[in-house]
């Protein structure tokens, strides 16, 4: 299954981005604990080379947390401040770190005696969690938040503290996902709409990819007895064993479907990671 997605407001999103990287001070990424690479979008990297990042790994409760500890030495060796968060217990971690990587710039407006107000953006593709965290943060959800893609419209300021502002920008995916693993795993977590994909093929390439690595939680939330079970006969498989059963015993296949989508990214099939860090040589 081919995924080629990059709507309007994605070119809109980026070209807010770029015109609100003036008034910001700190860049904040985040991505899914579970997908380290591939829910990071590389145009960010030019987009704010010149500013402090604080990477998080957010939905790090749904993530395998041997691997997110594994990530986050990784990135923490190349010099990138990382915290591996689950946004709706941690958000309190988040405004310590801004305050820490705009130290120079409030140190410098301290020294020229007044106090200066800390901006901080807040980035990612779309579905890892962005408003969700900046809700928290402040303490009541006035964000409109939702769990599908591409419900942040614009970009938006919003004061935290008397000196702390952070603003909520629209998950942004890059024009060409040229990588084809890497595109589908995005829509595994739900950052491209289920709208615009074949999502019984989704479901087989997903279960595909946890019975290579997972297939004993995959065995155990479906209560599967055949390890050898792929593609239409696995999905079948979990219809009978669920009793998805539509009139005149006619297996209800979406429902199967839904459930295997649904239930892998709420981690009720367990915490997976599906990206591992790179080997030291």
């Amino acid at each position: 299954m081919t995924i080629s997605w990059y709507p309007g407001h994605m070119a809109k999103a980026k070209r807010q981005l770029q015109t609100q990287l003036a008034r910001t001070d700190v860049v904040i990424e985040v991505c899914d604990a579970r997908l380290p690479v591939s829910s990071r979008n590389p145009d960010l990297d030019e987009l704010v080379r010149h500013k402090p990042r604080i990477l998080l790994l957010n939905k790090s409760d749904l993530a395998d947390p041997a691997m997110t500890r594994a990530w986050t030495a990784h990135f923490l060796a190349q010099g990138i401040t990382t915290v591996a968060i689950n946004s709706l217990r941690m958000s309190a971690k988040v405004v310590p770190l801004i305050e820490k990587a705009a130290s120079a710039r409030i140190e410098s407006a301290q020294q020229r005696g007044f106090k200066r107000t800390v901006r901080a953006m807040v980035v990612g593709v779309p579905n890892v969690g962005k408003s969700t965290l900046i809700n928290l943060i402040k303490g009541r959800a006035t964000i409109k938040t939702e769990d599908r893609p591409g419900v942040t419209r614009s970009t938006q300021w919003f004061r935290v503290t008397p000196y702390l502002e952070l603003m909520d920008s629209p998950g942004m995916l890059w024009p060409k996902l040229e990588d084809p693993l890497a595109a589908r795993r995005l829509a595994f977590i739900g950052s491209i709409r289920d709208q615009i994909l074949d999502t019984t093929k989704l479901a087989e390439q997903l279960l595909a990819e946890l019975m290579e690595n997972h297939a004993p939680l995959v065995m155990q939330r479906y209560k599967l007895q055949d390890p050898t079970l792929k593609g239409q006969a696995l999905l079948e498989a979990i219809c009978v064993s669920r009793g998805y059963l539509l009139r005149g015993g006619v297996l209800d296949m979406d429902r199967a479907v839904a459930a295997v989508l649904d239930e892998f990214r709420d981690g009720r099939i367990g915490k997976i990671t599906l990206e591992s860090p790179p080997q030291k040589a």
